[in-house]
């Protein structure tokens, strides 16, 4: 597996836009997890998410939020997930990020978890909802650099530029760009204010952007070159899968990420 800063080189060699997409562990099984991890890196995708499952996953809509809901169910834990991204990460190329929540982190010990994010084959972390504020008192960026992976920070239309500006001091190898404020989940259309929000951030770091909530269709995959690097796609995955006539989810998520890799 290469490392992130790897695969952004890579993707701004061949001069195109990144894909990254999302799992999340235990849904709908961890058989089936494993399987769409492996047939998104055969699709196409550059980067890929798997989500630790949360009772209260407070940034995600509806679509992922049922998702989480049903893992737990099934009996997911943190060690299914570290077994999960160990067993992956030595199958796949690509880099492999977890998401989560903090509470999963702190509960489990900040720096417990990040050493064996990191042991597991983890790149890097995305966790929203532990803000800058809290780093003196949780040294969550700390635990993951010494772990050597990387503390993904996001922005969205409603950071201002003080916000912006202490992010991206922060910031290692990628931004993550929430296109809208609120929730996850696929949308027809994108903010038209998107590209004025990009313009802003890209004033104040040179780092690459992914932007991600609401992205589902290949036309708005296309609409984010020369303004982003990476779209993320997750909940729309989720809906491919869901909808698929029964047995042939994986087949369905293979053929509509194609599809997007053919806008990138």
């Amino acid at each position: 597996m290469i490392s992130i800063k790897n695969q952004l080189a890579k993707i701004k060699a061949e001069n195109r836009l990144g894909l990254m997409t999302h799992i999340i562990v235990g849904y709908p099984s961890l058989e089936q997890s494993r399987a769409l991890v492996l047939t998104m890196a055969e699709a196409g995708a550059d980067f890929i998410e798997l989500q630790i499952p949360f009772s209260d996953p407070v940034a995600d809509g509806p679509t992922l939020m049922r998702a989480n809901q049903i893992a737990l169910e099934n009996g997911a834990t943190v060690k299914q997930a570290f077994d999960l991204m160990r067993d992956l990460s030595s199958q796949v190329k690509i880099p492999l990020i977890f998401m989560t929540y903090f509470n999963i982190v702190f509960r489990f010990g900040t720096d417990k978890f990040c050493a064996e994010a990191a042991a597991a084959g983890a790149a890097g972390l995305i966790v929203p909802d532990i803000p800058l504020d809290e780093e003196p008192s949780e040294h969550f960026i700390a635990a993951a650099e010494q772990s050597g992976l990387t503390a993904i920070r996001l922005l969205s239309p409603a950071s201002n530029e003080r916000r912006i500006r202490l992010n991206v001091d922060l910031a290692k190898d990628f931004i993550y760009f929430v296109s809208r404020k609120g929730i996850t989940g696929a949308q027809s259309e994108l903010d038209p204010k998107l590209r004025d929000h990009l313009k802003t951030v890209k004033k104040f770091s040179n780092l690459p952007l992914a932007v991600g909530f609401g992205i589902s269709s290949p036309a708005q995959v296309a609409t984010l070159k020369g303004q982003a690097e990476i779209a993320v796609i997750g909940s729309a995955v989720v809906n491919v899968y869901n909808q698929a006539e029964n047995g042939r989810g994986i087949d369905a998520v293979r053929d509509f990420l194609t599809g997007m890799v053919a806008a990138l």
